[in-house]
């Protein structure tokens, strides 16, 4: 082989530094040899925050989070502080980030109820609701949802409002020192936790609520099962507020703390608890009922403290409207199907519940395996492709647990969503951190978030 001789050598080279955007304090640009421009999000906002500014002589800054026990999961809060007195906060968002909304356009209409049940996951039934909700509206199929179908429901958004509610004060108390209150809710929600279970066979992430109606019936003697569970409760649910209600110490270290008053929830657009802490009476089943919720007798508790203490008993006194809700939804309950009649739409649902929780529908599979050609093809074409949804955009609005969670939707007349988005209330919440910590001592920012009750699956979605 002949010698190669190159003209240049190592020393001849010079590589040029990427053009970096050090004004941007969250993303770093550099082009590409191509063009192409680049940009590196890394959050690494620390030195920015830890300059101090010109003429100030000392600041601290405290990285509370993401791994904090108090941040509600990974919420990292960066406190700036003058003495123990927050004069500046800001929340880091995205540990979480799951990409769910974005996996929805790659999945069928069914598939995407497995994926939004997995955002807020103290409360997956209101994430199904909401988004069925939607495609029921572009499908035009919300009136001939089963009424046996839509009291189902009713019953498990209202168990998971409770189960939802249990653990923001479970562990809303356990960050202030309250560990009874922690042993107690989480005790508590055990009870209906076992109820979810055996209505939908699992204990979170259901995906139950499917577009049409529901995945399976209740169990033979599930009702009364509910009823023994709702005269169980009060009796145990009680132990909470008689040991915080009237607790001078709970009330010193919740009262006027964590404050926001209505203009702020008005400007800030907070739902949910926090809002009706403020007095104003708000709630999207009475505002703009759906599955029904306008045949149901319930009130709207509302306090006007505006503070931690006016939500945690916000929280108290909506178990007990649950609970009064599923009274009369179990009175109402009467045999019929669970999905609508359309079989290009519905799956089975009238399924024979296993001692495993789970079963399918015998007399379906006898039909499709040994009875007809067509209904079995017809069955894996629905299963394997979907339905189609035509083209068109809707949106949803329901009362989650935490607040008013939107869903908009949009269709290309295909069989996969062709975008999802999700109005989180839990987002939308948090924008309300530094509103409520501001001004306020560092050892109150954990009675603030807990009033919030972030779930930081909902915020990275």
């Amino acid at each position: 082989m002949d010698d190669v001789t190159y003209e240049t050598s190592f020393e001849d080279v010079v590589i040029e530094p990427p053009l970096v955007d050090h004004d941007d304090a969250y993303a770093g640009v550099y082009d590409t040899t191509e063009g192409a421009r680049v940009y590196t999000v890394t959050g690494g906002d620390w030195d920015t925050v830890l300059a101090p500014a010109d003429g100030e002589k000392e600041r601290v800054v405290v990285n509370m989070g993401p791994q904090h026990p108090s941040t509600h999961g990974v919420l990292r809060l960066i406190l700036e502080l003058e003495g123990e007195v927050i004069t500046e906060a800001r929340c880091g968002i995205g540990y979480l980030h799951t990409g769910i909304e974005k996996n929805l356009e790659y999945r069928t209409w069914t598939q995407a109820v497995t994926y939004v049940t997995r955002m807020d996951y103290l409360a997956p039934i209101a994430n199904e609701a909401g988004y069925c909700l939607a495609v029921e509206k572009l499908l035009g199929i919300v009136d001939d949802v089963p009424p046996r179908a839509q009291l189902m429901r009713v019953i498990t958004l209202e168990l998971n409002r409770i189960s939802s509610h249990l653990v923001a004060l479970a562990t809303g108390g356990f960050e202030m020192g309250a560990v009874t209150a922690m042993t107690n809710g989480f005790r508590d929600r055990e009870l209906v936790l076992d109820m979810l279970e055996m209505i939908t066979g699992l204990r979170m992430n259901h995906a139950y609520i499917r577009p049409g109606g529901v995945a399976q019936d209740m169990p033979e003697g599930g009702a009364d099962k509910i009823r023994a569970v709702l005269r169980q409760l009060p009796g145990q649910l009680s132990g909470v507020p008689q040991m915080l209600v009237d607790n001078g110490i709970w009330k010193d270290r919740t009262s006027g703390i964590g404050y926001l008053d209505l203009a702020g929830c008005m400007a800030l657009g907070i739902t949910g608890p926090v809002l009706r802490a403020t007095g104003l009476p708000y709630d999207v089943r009475k505002s703009e009922p759906y599955f029904g919720y306008d045949a149901f007798d319930f009130d709207v508790p509302t306090v006007d403290t505006c503070d931690v203490y006016g939500r945690f008993l916000i929280r108290i006194e909506e178990i007990n409207q649950s609970m009064r809700i599923l009274e009369q939804a179990l009175d109402m309950l009467e045999p019929g199907p669970v999905v609508v009649a359309d079989k290009k739409i519905a799956w089975p649902a009238q399924l024979s519940i296993g001692g495993d929780g789970q079963g399918n529908s015998l007399d379906h599979i006898r039909h499709i395996m040994g009875e007809s050609m067509e209904a079995l093809i017809h069955h894996f074409k629905l299963v394997t492709e979907g339905f189609a949804v035509p083209p068109g955009q809707a949106f949803s609005t329901i009362e989650a647990p935490r607040g008013e969670l939107g869903v908009h939707v949009v269709s290309d007349g295909g069989t996969r969503p062709y975008r999802v988005h999700f109005r989180d209330p839990s987002f939308n919440n948090l924008q309300a951190t530094a509103a409520m910590c501001e001004g306020g001592q560092m050892a109150d920012v954990i009675g603030a978030v807990a009033s919030i009750d972030p779930v930081m699956g909902g915020v990275d979605r």
